[in-house]
């Protein structure tokens, strides 16, 4: 949308001005006076007995009075002068142009931010989506093939490499956390530290690196359509600084207390 047109904010007439102020002090110095009575009504003595109620109860009278005249009162300019009246209603309406432009703003990133939400939304939904269809193919298939005699074997055969991938997985997790431990080890803890600090609160118990990888991977593979963690206490600011710097994590856009693991299988 387009900005609003810049209104002008040239200087009136030195005379215009000049009268404009002179109202005002003529209005300040009334205030002034009323003020005084004031302070003077308010130094009366007043009487031991129900002095005080009394007196609450005129005021009382005069504040009622004083709202039914001003309710009945049709507001009234400053001045009449057209020159000063232009330059107010310049600044009103200046105003009111920076009040939308913000509103405007707010309401563009709102929009924006939305956009993005959908699209995403959509994005796992024809995830899921093309999930179900494999599925009910894969359903349709074993159930054609219930019949044969082969169906038992190649269960098993299925069966023998699911058990050899999980077997090769394990063996993986565990040299990846070998080679992690022996180049990237947690900080050693002082024990004179925690001798001296022994009252204090307890610290937090800091993860290893391949802990903080298996839960971005485990993230990403459960929920491709927010990928996002939260990055704890127990998250050594060392391995945060690792991941984003080599393009193995990536930041949440908008909240840098959330990462994501980099998506390398797609």
């Amino acid at each position: 949308a387009e900005c609003l047109p810049e209104i002008s904010n040239t200087a009136g007439p030195v005379d215009a001005k000049e009268e404009l102020l002179h109202e005002c002090e003529s209005i300040w110095k009334q205030m002034e006076e009323c003020q005084s009575k004031l302070m003077l009504l308010g130094t009366e003595t007043l009487l031991p007995s129900d002095a005080k109620l009394s007196l609450l109860m005129l005021r009382w009278k005069a504040l009622t009075v004083d709202f039914h005249q001003w309710k009945a009162r049709n507001p009234e300019l400053i001045s009449t002068n057209p020159d000063v009246l232009l330059e107010l209603g310049k600044e009103e309406l200046q105003k009111v142009k920076n009040d939308l432009e913000m509103v405007l703003s707010t309401v563009q990133s709102k929009n924006k931010q939305l956009k993005e939400d959908l699209k995403r939304e959509q994005q796992w939904y024809e995830e899921q989506k093309q999930m179900l269809e494999t599925l009910n193919k894969m359903e349709e298939e074993a159930n054609t093939q219930v019949e044969h005699p082969s169906t038992k074997r190649e269960l098993s055969e299925l069966k023998n490499k699911v058990l050899k991938l999980k077997t090769y997985k394990k063996e993986l997790l565990s040299a990846l956390g070998e080679f992690l431990d022996e180049h990237f080890p947690l900080p050693e803890r002082r024990e004179n530290t925690n001798k001296k600090n022994s009252s204090a609160e307890p610290v937090v118990e800091l993860i290893t690196l391949q802990e903080i990888l298996e839960i971005l991977i485990n993230t990403l593979m459960a929920a491709p359509h927010e990928p996002y963690v939260t990055i704890n206490e127990s998250f050594w600011p060392p391995y945060i600084e690792l991941l984003l710097r080599y393009g193995m994590a990536l930041r949440h856009p908008e909240d840098p207390n959330r990462m994501r693991l980099q998506a390398f299988h797609k």
